[in-house]
């Protein structure tokens, strides 16, 4: 039976082979740069096909934590070999802005769909709310970061653009459908964070960490708790924003977004 990851496992497989191939032949014309991204790619394609399979099989409640946690653990691989090679060098430098932000965003909308899953789940949810949160928390980040890789396009005297609507996506920080979705699955994520794990005193994630960071291919973003009321506020209100401007029309709803945003400015 064809998987609609077997795609990308094939394509993963030939960048490893011809890494292989490369890396065997000791080539000084081949610059480090281009091995590190053969290397990413490869990554990027193979932990699709497993995801793809993890959300094929709606999560299994019993292993799926553990393999969220490794793919990761994975996807932050790339990063971490290319500051091993070039201690002083951005790896935005090395990989390139786009496989750098593909792979933010595929952490980030990896944690989401898991607590997407993990929400329906109350017992699990009652027994595990600790970890709950430290996955929206990570995936949020995960996502923030994403975004932050791109300067705003500053609109002035200077910056003259003729689709005026265009103009106005790249002046809020949106280059791709990509970024738009980053910003509704994390003000969604902020919204199931104070729906189902509350506010007030947080203690910090790092006595609550479900894989400590001196564990093997488990990273976390950051320690600290975010703010998922005035954080979930401004992606969503920038989320429909847009909707309802540059891109009315053109398919993205925001009805669940203005519903999650009552909640926020409410409750």
């Amino acid at each position: 039976m064809y998987h609609k990851g077997d795609t990308f496992l094939v394509k993963g497989s030939a960048a490893l082979e011809k890494l292989e191939g490369l890396c065997n032949e000791g080539s000084e014309k081949t610059h480090p740069s281009k091995l590190l991204q053969l290397y990413t790619q490869a990554v990027l394609d193979i932990t699709y096909f497993e995801e793809s399979q993890l959300v094929d099989e709606d999560f299994p409640e019993e292993t799926s934590l553990e393999k969220v946690k490794e793919l990761t653990g994975i996807l932050s691989e790339p990063e971490d070999l290319v500051r091993e090679c070039s201690i002083n060098e951005d790896p935005i430098n090395i990989l390139g802005i786009e496989l750098v932000e593909c792979l933010y965003w595929r952490k980030g909308a990896l944690l989401y769909m898991y607590c997407h899953t993990a929400k329906e789940r109350s017992e699990w949810l009652r027994e595990n709310i600790a970890i709950f949160k430290k996955c929206l928390n990570d995936g949020v980040r995960y996502l923030m970061k994403m975004l932050s890789f791109r300067c705003p396009l500053h609109l002035n005297e200077d910056v003259l653009l003729q689709d005026k609507d265009t103009a106005r996506l790249l002046s809020e920080g949106i280059f791709s459908d990509t970024h738009l979705l980053a910003m509704m699955y994390s003000g969604e994520m902020c919204y199931w964070g104070l729906k189902l794990c509350g506010e007030g005193e947080q203690e910090s994630l790092r006595t609550t960490d479900p894989a400590p960071s001196s564990e093997p291919g488990c990273r976390s973003p950051h320690s600290a708790p975010l703010d998922f009321r005035e954080l979930g506020k401004s992606m969503l209100t920038k989320y429909v924003s847009v909707c309802e401007g540059p891109l009315r029309g053109q398919g993205w709803n925001t009805g669940s977004a203005e519903q999650m945003l009552c909640y926020l400015r409410t409750k």
